[in-house]
């Protein structure tokens, strides 16, 4: 094995122990080619190779039976593997045995995901989420080293016993420490949610795009809005929330969000910390759900991305679409595009050749309401900003001023009706209106862009 200062990236191992008796949704090879794909996308290793490994039990202190233990540890030299990703949970004793065992350093599934999700955080939001997250596991993981030494540090052992070990302290640090991320968090979500009510009172409807990782959700973004999202053949290339405003081919504008992608047994503290992350999701008008139907796994893919959305609350009221992605890798006669012809709520397209993607926009236009129709209204003359956001939405045709108000005439779709009878009740306050006028960016075109405040670094 190279020295400490080599600047080659790290060889690793992939290890997915297949443990008799446990139930899965997919099959071993499967979980071993997801894990391998997680991997990859881990900057600075090189994955020299993956294994399916075959317990008919766990084994409390190593995990793998001693025969398997030494089995794996001559792969272990014979490649020079400095780093070992188990695609599973791994106890802190069994991680300090197993390190002790073959001399590499060892990560658990749920330590590589918040490898990745360190490596890819780019919000304030984000990268508050990770931490917490991280330190969360770090804490589950403080065992004692040595059994023979009792750590201590502070108190003469006059008072209070023989004072706090190392392991007591090191939990209590990391305590505080949480407790100051949250209060950070705390001020970041309440931010987000002041931009959200901003566009809720613009307003403009929320579609937003989930699916599992590497469904192709980045890359159907950009081809929609034209935006340059960071779109790879990788894991988690998205990790913070994207949005952007579009309009629709009926003229109805809405706001496309780009989520983070799930994936089977995301760890709990991952899914607890981002939660804010996709609120978005649950904020939405609109779910579409992208799969990769190329991928042999895509049933089982799209069963987890809808156990995710139940544990988040989303209901089956809110309208979705199913877009089957990656079509231009399936042959011509395949039958899943026959399956998606013949089912109602499914697309089948390619957001990499574009191929179906005007299908798709239809099939949004339509389940968000967007045919038009011809009306007149009339308000009364103190209805400003009702009759603001008509114009600002492009749908008066004309107006002609009466005694008792203002008849407009619109050219709009049921929804957009029904937000234009939603501010004539409505009642602004003086901190909404703050609130707009402290949101007041432009974008390029000239028009008020509710996103141009997003919480990106620069």
């Amino acid at each position: 094995m190279g020295g400490a200062t080599r600047k080659a990236p790290q060889r690793a191992l992939v290890i997915h122990p297949d443990i008799r008796g446990r139930q899965a949704a997919r099959s071993a090879e499967a979980a071993l080619a997801e894990a391998l794909s997680l991997a990859v996308a881990l900057p600075g290793i090189e994955v020299v190779g993956g294994v399916v490994v075959k317990l008919p039990k766990a084994q409390p202190g190593r995990l793998f039976g001693s025969g398997k233990v030494e089995e794996l540890k001559e792969r272990i030299e014979e490649d020079e593997i400095e780093l070992v990703l188990i695609d599973g949970p791994v106890t802190p004793v069994q991680q300090r045995n197993l390190e002790k065992d073959w001399g590499v350093k060892l990560l658990d599934r749920t330590g590589l995901i918040l490898e990745i999700f360190a490596d890819r955080a780019r919000t304030r939001e984000g990268v508050l989420q990770v931490e917490l997250a991280a330190l969360s596991y770090q804490r589950t993981r403080l065992v004692r080293a040595w059994t023979h030494l009792e750590r201590q540090r502070g108190g003469l052992g006059f008072v209070g016993g023989p004072g706090e070990t190392q392991i007591e302290a090191d939990r209590r640090a990391i305590d505080e420490q949480m407790v100051r991320l949250r209060r950070q968090l705390d001020k970041v979500v309440k931010t987000r949610e002041l931009h959200r009510a901003a566009r809720r009172r613009v307003p403009y409807p929320v579609i937003a795009l989930v699916g599992y990782t590497n469904a192709g959700k980045s890359t159907l973004f950009n081809h929609l809005t034209g935006a340059d999202v960071l779109a790879k053949d990788m894991l988690f290339a998205t990790l913070d929330p994207t949005m952007r405003a579009v309009v629709l081919p009926g003229g109805l504008s809405v706001i496309l969000s780009d989520t983070v992608g799930f994936i089977s047994d995301l760890p709990t503290q991952l899914v607890a910390a981002f939660r804010a992350t996709l609120e978005e999701v649950l904020e939405a008008d609109l779910i579409l759900h992208v799969r990769d139907i190329a991928h042999p796994e895509t049933e089982a893919q799209a069963d987890d991305v809808e156990t995710i959305l139940r544990d988040l609350g989303v209901g089956k009221d809110v309208p979705r679409l199913e877009l089957w992605n990656k079509i231009d890798l399936l042959p011509d006669d395949d039958g899943q595009r026959t399956v998606a012809q013949r089912r109602e709520g499914v697309i089948a397209a390619s957001a990499l050749t574009g191929e179906g993607l005007p299908e798709l926009i239809e099939a949004m236009g339509r389940a968000m309401g967007d045919e038009r129709r011809i009306e007149t209204v009339v308000i009364d003359h103190g209805e400003g900003k009702a009759r603001a956001w008509a114009y600002a939405e492009g749908i008066v045709q004309g107006e002609e001023g009466l005694d008792e108000g203002l008849a407009l005439t619109m050219s709009w779709s049921p929804r957009q009706k029904r937000r234009f009878e939603s501010l004539l009740t409505a009642q602004p306050d003086a901190e909404d209106d703050a609130l707009l006028e402290d949101d007041d960016d432009t974008d390029s075109s000239g028009g008020w862009d509710p996103l141009a405040r997003d919480d990106r670094k620069s």
